[in-house]
Protein backbone atom coordinates (compact mmCIF):
# COMPACT_ATOMS: atom_id res chain seq x y z
CA UNK A 1 0.00 0.00 0.00
CA UNK A 2 2.81 2.40 0.89
CA UNK A 3 4.46 1.69 -2.47
CA UNK A 4 1.25 2.58 -4.31
CA UNK A 5 0.88 5.79 -2.27
CA UNK A 6 4.53 6.66 -2.93
CA UNK A 7 4.11 6.15 -6.68
CA UNK A 8 0.94 8.25 -6.66
CA UNK A 9 2.76 11.08 -4.86
CA UNK A 10 5.77 10.83 -7.17
CA UNK A 11 3.66 10.92 -10.31
CA UNK A 12 1.40 13.64 -8.92
CA UNK A 13 4.41 15.72 -8.00
CA UNK A 14 6.00 15.09 -11.37
CA UNK A 15 2.83 16.21 -13.13
CA UNK A 16 2.64 19.47 -11.20
CA UNK A 17 6.38 20.03 -11.64
CA UNK A 18 6.19 19.42 -15.39
CA UNK A 19 3.42 21.99 -15.77
CA UNK A 20 5.30 24.58 -13.72
CA UNK A 21 8.50 24.17 -15.75
CA UNK A 22 7.16 25.42 -19.06
CA UNK A 23 10.17 26.59 -21.07
CA UNK A 24 11.12 30.24 -21.05
CA UNK A 25 10.37 30.49 -24.78
CA UNK A 26 6.89 29.00 -24.30
CA UNK A 27 6.18 31.30 -21.34
CA UNK A 28 7.10 34.27 -23.56
CA UNK A 29 4.98 33.03 -26.44
CA UNK A 30 1.95 32.50 -24.20
CA UNK A 31 2.37 35.84 -22.41
CA UNK A 32 2.57 37.82 -25.63
CA UNK A 33 -0.68 36.33 -26.94
CA UNK A 34 -2.42 39.11 -24.98
CA UNK A 35 -0.57 41.85 -26.89
CA UNK A 36 -1.70 43.31 -30.19
CA UNK A 37 0.00 41.21 -32.87
CA UNK A 38 2.22 44.06 -34.12
CA UNK A 39 3.64 44.57 -30.59
CA UNK A 40 4.46 40.97 -29.62
CA UNK A 41 7.97 40.56 -31.05
CA UNK A 42 9.42 43.57 -29.23
CA UNK A 43 7.48 43.39 -25.94
CA UNK A 44 9.16 43.08 -22.56
CA UNK A 45 7.99 39.90 -20.82
CA UNK A 46 7.89 39.04 -17.12
CA UNK A 47 6.99 35.77 -15.48
CA UNK A 48 3.86 35.78 -13.30
CA UNK A 49 6.07 36.52 -10.27
CA UNK A 50 7.80 39.54 -11.81
CA UNK A 51 10.93 37.71 -13.00
CA UNK A 52 12.21 39.29 -16.22
CA UNK A 53 12.04 36.74 -19.06
CA UNK A 54 12.86 39.07 -21.97
CA UNK A 55 13.80 42.75 -22.24
CA UNK A 56 11.87 44.35 -25.08
CA UNK A 57 12.25 47.52 -27.09
CA UNK A 58 8.71 48.87 -27.44
CA UNK A 59 6.08 50.28 -25.09
CA UNK A 60 4.41 46.91 -24.36
CA UNK A 61 4.99 44.84 -21.22
CA UNK A 62 3.54 41.33 -20.86
CA UNK A 63 2.97 39.25 -17.78
CA UNK A 64 3.10 35.45 -17.94
CA UNK A 65 0.73 32.81 -16.66
CA UNK A 66 0.71 31.61 -13.05
CA UNK A 67 1.20 27.82 -13.33
CA UNK A 68 -0.47 27.24 -9.96
CA UNK A 69 -3.82 28.39 -11.36
CA UNK A 70 -6.07 26.42 -13.68
CA UNK A 71 -6.11 27.52 -17.32
CA UNK A 72 -4.26 30.34 -19.02
CA UNK A 73 -4.37 33.94 -17.85
CA UNK A 74 -1.86 36.41 -19.31
CA UNK A 75 -1.86 40.15 -19.80
CA UNK A 76 -0.01 42.91 -21.62
CA UNK A 77 -0.04 46.59 -20.75
CA UNK A 78 1.52 49.95 -21.58
CA UNK A 79 4.91 50.58 -19.96
CA UNK A 80 3.57 53.65 -18.11
CA UNK A 81 1.76 51.22 -15.76
CA UNK A 82 5.00 49.42 -14.81
CA UNK A 83 5.63 51.22 -11.47
CA UNK A 84 2.05 50.36 -10.43
CA UNK A 85 2.53 46.70 -11.41
CA UNK A 86 5.95 46.38 -9.74
CA UNK A 87 4.58 47.79 -6.50
CA UNK A 88 1.81 45.19 -6.58
CA UNK A 89 4.36 42.38 -7.09
CA UNK A 90 6.43 43.63 -4.15
CA UNK A 91 3.40 43.83 -1.87
CA UNK A 92 2.26 40.32 -2.86
CA UNK A 93 5.75 39.00 -2.03
CA UNK A 94 5.33 40.61 1.40
CA UNK A 95 2.18 38.53 1.85
CA UNK A 96 -0.36 41.35 1.45
CA UNK A 97 -3.87 40.44 0.32
CA UNK A 98 -5.79 42.15 -2.51
CA UNK A 99 -7.48 44.72 -0.26
CA UNK A 100 -4.22 45.61 1.51
CA UNK A 101 -2.49 46.05 -1.86
CA UNK A 102 -5.32 48.29 -3.08
CA UNK A 103 -5.22 50.41 0.09
CA UNK A 104 -1.42 50.78 0.13
CA UNK A 105 -1.21 51.73 -3.54
CA UNK A 106 -4.12 54.15 -3.09
CA UNK A 107 -2.37 55.90 -0.20
CA UNK A 108 0.99 55.96 -1.98
CA UNK A 109 -0.64 57.36 -5.12
CA UNK A 110 -2.37 60.14 -3.19
CA UNK A 111 0.95 60.97 -1.50
CA UNK A 112 2.69 61.06 -4.92
CA UNK A 113 4.96 58.20 -3.83
CA UNK A 114 3.67 55.86 -6.55
CA UNK A 115 3.77 56.96 -10.17
CA UNK A 116 0.58 56.24 -12.12
CA UNK A 117 -0.01 56.58 -15.86
CA UNK A 118 -0.81 60.24 -16.53
CA UNK A 119 -2.76 59.39 -19.67
CA UNK A 120 -4.88 56.37 -20.45
CA UNK A 121 -2.80 53.20 -20.27
CA UNK A 122 -4.21 50.08 -21.91
CA UNK A 123 -4.08 46.54 -20.55
CA UNK A 124 -5.24 43.46 -22.48
CA UNK A 125 -6.02 40.26 -20.54
CA UNK A 126 -6.26 36.96 -22.38
CA UNK A 127 -7.66 33.75 -20.88
CA UNK A 128 -8.22 30.19 -22.08
CA UNK A 129 -9.30 26.89 -20.59
CA UNK A 130 -6.45 24.56 -19.60
CA UNK A 131 -7.46 22.02 -22.25
CA UNK A 132 -7.29 24.70 -24.97
CA UNK A 133 -3.59 25.41 -24.38
CA UNK A 134 -0.62 23.50 -25.71
CA UNK A 135 1.77 24.06 -22.80
CA UNK A 136 4.75 22.78 -24.82
CA UNK A 137 4.36 24.88 -27.99
CA UNK A 138 2.71 27.99 -26.54
CA UNK A 139 -0.35 27.80 -28.75
CA UNK A 140 -3.88 28.42 -27.50
CA UNK A 141 -7.34 28.22 -29.02
CA UNK A 142 -10.75 29.48 -27.93
CA UNK A 143 -9.13 32.43 -26.15
CA UNK A 144 -11.01 35.39 -24.72
CA UNK A 145 -9.54 38.88 -24.48
CA UNK A 146 -10.87 41.79 -22.49
CA UNK A 147 -9.36 45.26 -22.38
CA UNK A 148 -8.87 47.86 -19.68
CA UNK A 149 -7.85 51.49 -20.01
CA UNK A 150 -6.44 52.89 -16.74
CA UNK A 151 -7.56 56.47 -16.09
CA UNK A 152 -6.57 57.17 -12.46
CA UNK A 153 -9.06 59.19 -10.40
CA UNK A 154 -11.68 59.32 -13.19
CA UNK A 155 -15.35 59.02 -12.29
CA UNK A 156 -18.60 58.27 -14.10
CA UNK A 157 -19.30 62.00 -13.96
CA UNK A 158 -15.93 63.02 -15.43
CA UNK A 159 -16.10 60.49 -18.26
CA UNK A 160 -19.79 59.95 -18.97
CA UNK A 161 -19.26 56.20 -18.62
CA UNK A 162 -21.80 54.04 -16.80
CA UNK A 163 -20.92 52.03 -13.67
CA UNK A 164 -21.84 48.75 -15.38
CA UNK A 165 -22.00 47.64 -19.01
CA UNK A 166 -25.22 48.49 -20.82
CA UNK A 167 -24.67 45.36 -22.93
CA UNK A 168 -21.74 43.05 -23.83
CA UNK A 169 -18.88 44.92 -25.45
CA UNK A 170 -19.86 48.39 -24.30
CA UNK A 171 -17.38 50.24 -22.06
CA UNK A 172 -18.01 51.04 -18.41
CA UNK A 173 -15.95 52.44 -15.53
CA UNK A 174 -14.69 50.31 -12.66
CA UNK A 175 -13.17 51.54 -9.38
CA UNK A 176 -14.23 55.14 -10.16
CA UNK A 177 -12.55 57.93 -8.20
CA UNK A 178 -9.60 55.74 -7.16
CA UNK A 179 -6.03 55.26 -8.31
CA UNK A 180 -7.29 52.11 -10.10
CA UNK A 181 -10.13 53.75 -12.03
CA UNK A 182 -10.35 52.11 -15.43
CA UNK A 183 -12.56 51.63 -18.44
CA UNK A 184 -13.62 48.00 -18.84
CA UNK A 185 -14.32 46.57 -22.29
CA UNK A 186 -15.57 43.00 -22.18
CA UNK A 187 -16.54 41.70 -25.64
CA UNK A 188 -19.41 39.27 -25.88
CA UNK A 189 -18.23 35.66 -25.65
CA UNK A 190 -18.76 33.42 -28.67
Amino acid sequence: MKAILFLFLVFSGFSVFAQSTTSKETQIKLATLAAPEDQRADATVYGFDGTLLRKGSNQTVCLGDDPSREGLSVSCYHISAQPFMERGWALRKEGKNAQEIFDIREAESKASKLQLPDQGATLHALTAEHSDVNWETGEAKNTYTRSVVYIPWATAESTGLPLKPASPGLPWIMDPGTHRAHIMINPARD
